[in-house]
C-alpha cells in the first residue's frame, strides 16, 4: 500500500540510498496515475451533469481548459480519455457502460498512467466492427496486462499483431478515384534568366528522382585545400538536377540529347574580352562566362555580331568534343579531374584550357574533365590549369589558398602520379598551342 502523500512528510532526499530513492519515484508516479483516473472520474460527472453550463461554458472541454490555465486541445484530451475509462449517463439517468472498464481499473489502481491508456483506447477504435464483446474484452485484458509491464511502443506492437489476428484479409481496396492528383511541373523564366521550379510528382517518380539526385546532392569531401561544403542542401540538390539534366543530356537516344545543340549570339569583342552578354536561342540572356562555359562541350551554332548586331558569320554546327575524344579524356582523368574531387565521368564536361573563342583546338591535350561546380570555378576564379610533361591535368591554386601557388593534382580516380620534379607553371603557348593576342588561361571575375 502506498503511503499517502498529503500527510506524511517526505524525508530529506540526501539521506535516502538509491534503491530509496527509485521507490519514492515510483510512488509519485503511481500517485500522478491515480489522481489522472480520479480527475477522469470527475470530469465525467461535470459532463453529465453539465455543470459547465452553470459558469456560463457551452462545453466542458471550454470549461476545463479554463479551470487547468491549459489549452483547449489539451484539455479535449483529458475529456477523451475519461469518456473512454468511465462510464457515463444518458439523459434520463441511465448509465451507459464504459469503452475500455479494465483499463479504467488499472488506472484508479495506479498501475498503468495515461501514456498507456491513450493507446488501449486507440486500439480499441480500431477493432473491426462485427467483433464479438468477448473477443474485444480479452484483448483489452491482453493489452491492460502486458501494459503494467511494458513500455508503450510494446503495447502498440502487441496492439497491431491482435488487429491482424481480428482482421487478417485487412481493408477492402478502395476503388481509384476518378479524381485522383496527377504530377505537375511548372516552369517560368524570369527576366533575368532563371527560372522558378515548382510543383508535385507522384510517388513513383519522386523516388526516382530521389534516388538520382541523392548521390549527386552529397556534401562534397574537403580537397587538399581541406575546405568543407559550404553549400546548403537545397542548393546541393539546385546543382544536382542541373548535373542530372547534362548526364541526361548525354544520352543520345533522348529527344535533344547527345550535349546541346545551341544558338548564341555574342558580340566577337565581348566573347574575347570576356565581358558583356549574349542571348542564348534568341530569348536568354547569359554572361559571357556563361557562353563560353557552354562553348567548352557543346554543339554550339556561332552567330557572329558586328558593332551594330548585323551577323557576321553564320557557322553551321559542329560537335567539339566527339564520342571517342571524351572516351580518351575519360581513360587518362577517369573524372573530375580538380585536386580532391570524386565526381565520376559522367558528372563531367569537357573544358578548354584554351577556349574555343580563342582559337583553342579540340585536342586531348587542351581538355580536361570537369564536373559543373569546379568547371565554373575554372571560368570565374583565379585557378588555373595545365597539362603537365606526363600529359596529366595540373592546377595552380590561387596565392590566398597557397602562397607559394604549388602544382596540385586530382589522385582519386587515376593511380597517384607524381609531379614531375622541376614542373613549373607552363602556359598553353609553351605547351604547343598558339594563344591569341589578349588571350589568358587565367580567367578573374
Amino acid at each position: 500500500m502506498s503511503r499517502n502523500l498529503s500527510t506524511q512528510e517526505p524525508p530529506p532526499l540526501w539521506r535516502l540510498s538509491g534503491r530509496e530513492l527509485a521507490d519514492e519515484v515510483r510512488t509519485r508516479l503511481e500517485a500522478l496515475w491515480r489522481l489522472d483516473a480520479e480527475l477522469g472520474q470527475l470530469l465525467m460527472e461535470v459532463d453529465s451533469r453539465g455543470v459547465s453550463e452553470l459558469y456560463g461554458y457551452g462545453s466542458t472541454a471550454a470549461w476545463f481548459a479554463h479551470m487547468g490555465r491549459m489549452s483547449r486541445g489539451e484539455a479535449k484530451k483529458h475529456l477523451d480519455r475519461a469518456r473512454g475509462l468511465n462510464p457515463g449517463r444518458h439523459v434520463d439517468g441511465t448509465e451507459t457502460p464504459a469503452a475500455a472498464p479494465a483499463t479504467g481499473a488499472a488506472a484508479l489502481a495506479g498501475e498503468i498512467g495515461p501514456h498507456h491508456t491513450n493507446r488501449v483506447l486507440l486500439f480499441l477504435k480500431k477493432i473491426p466492427v462485427g467483433m464479438s464483446e468477448e473477443d474485444r474484452n480479452n484483448a483489452e485484458k491482453i493489452l491492460v496486462e502486458l501494459a503494467r509491464q511494458a513500455t508503450p511502443h510494446e503495447v502498440d506492437k502487441a496492439a497491431d499483431e491482435i488487429l491482424a489476428r481480428m482482421d487478417q484479409d485487412g481493408k477492402e481496396p478502395k476503388d481509384p478515384d476518378p479524381s485522383e492528383r496527377k504530377p505537375e511541373l511548372r516552369m517560368r523564366q524570369r527576366k533575368d534568366g532563371w527560372f522558378d521550379i515548382d510543383g508535385q510528382l507522384d510517388p513513383i517518380t519522386g523516388t526516382r528522382l530521389s534516388t538520382i539526385l541523392d548521390p549527386l546532392a552529397t556534401p562534397r569531401p574537403a580537397g587538399e585545400d581541406k575546405w568543407p561544403d559550404l553549400r546548403t542542401t537545397s542548393q546541393r540538390y539546385g546543382e544536382a538536377f542541373g548535373e542530372a539534366i547534362a548526364m541526361l543530356a548525354n544520352v543520345p537516344d533522348v529527344p535533344g540529347g547527345d550535349r546541346a545543340h545551341l544558338v548564341v549570339t555574342v558580340g566577337l569583342n565581348d566573347l574575347k574580352t570576356k565581358l558583356g552578354t549574349a542571348c542564348l536561342d534568341m530569348v536568354s540572356e547569359l554572361t559571357a562566362t556563361e557562353t563560353r562555359m557552354l562553348a567548352c562541350d557543346c554543339q554550339i551554332i556561332p552567330a557572329v555580331l558586328g558593332s551594330k548586331g548585323e551577323p557576321l558569320d553564320l557557322g553551321r554546327a559542329k560537335r567539339l568534343v566527339i564520342p571517342a575524344l571524351r572516351k580518351a579524356l575519360i581513360i587518362r582523368d577517369g573524372g573530375c579531374s580538380f585536386p580532391g574531387c570524386h565526381r565520376k565521368p559522367r558528372h563531367c564536361d569537357a573544358h578548354h584550357l584554351i577556349a574555343w573563342a580563342h582559337g583553342g583546338h579540340t585536342v586531348l591535350r587542351n581538355l580536361v574533365l570537369l564536373c559543373s561546380a569546379h568547371h565554373r570555378l575554372q571560368h570565374s576564379s583565379p585557378w588555373t590549369v595545365h597539362i603537365a610533361e606526363d600529359g596529366l591535368p595540373t592546377f595552380i591554386p590561387p596565392d590566398y589558398v597557397d602562397p607559394l601557388r604549388k602544382p596540385r593534382r586530382n589522385n582519386l580516380h587515376v593511380a597517384g602520379q607524381p609531379i614531375p620534379a622541376q614542373q613549373t607553371y607552363q602556359s598553353p603557348r609553351a605547351a604547343g598551342f598558339p594563344e591569341p593576342a589578349g588571350a589568358a588561361v587565367k580567367v578573374r571575375q
